[in-house]
């Protein structure tokens, strides 16, 4: 391979690793040409890219990138192919679906909400992880439980507030 050919690569992985808001790296070793399709087709409909690249233009474009991932470097053995996704989940997802049938794609590492998780054990950690609508759709319940207690209350005791409220009316006359 050329160095303007390197170079192009690493443009364009640098390009990714900054458009997308999550990255997975995974082994794909074990994996033969029809469960390699197989895995490309079902990140595909989940809107997940998968790349596979070299190990050292992997580093060099994650160097690029400005992200704080040194702790990966050491991951980038063998063969890797990158999950490109905005959202942490669906990769976790996905790849403890298609490992029902073995072990393989491995994890070796993920970039997800701003934290680098690495190993294979991580994956059940990033499943669980809430992306920024459900987050916001948490916090606006926790916003509304009370103010739906205070309104709950004030309908069901109806009488009681007009009664409060007349005999405030009359201390004030």
């Amino acid at each position: 391979m050329e160095r303007n050919e390197k170079d192009q690569i690493i443009s364009e992985l640098k390009q990714l690793f900054q458009d997308y808001s999550s990255f997975y790296l995974t082994d794909t070793t074990a994996l033969n040409s029809k469960q390699t399709g197989e895995l490309r087709r079902a990140l595909f409909q989940s809107n997940i890219k998968m790349q596979v690249a070299k190990n050292t233009l992997i580093e060099k474009a994650l160097e690029q990138s400005g992200l704080d991932v040194a702790e990966m470097y050491s991951v980038l053995k063998g063969n890797t192919a990158i999950m490109f996704s905005n959202d942490a989940k669906i990769p976790a997802r996905i790849i403890r679906e298609f490992r029902k049938n073995g072990k393989i794609p491995a994890l070796k590492a993920a970039w997800a909400e701003q934290t680098v998780f690495i190993g294979d054990n991580q994956l059940a950690e990033l499943e669980k992880i809430k992306n920024k609508n459900e987050l916001i759709g948490d916090v606006i319940g926790l916003l509304q439980s009370p103010a739906k207690s205070v309104i709950s209350g004030l309908q069901s005791g109806g009488n009681k507030l007009s009664g409060i409220l007349k005999t405030l009316e009359e201390r004030a006359a």
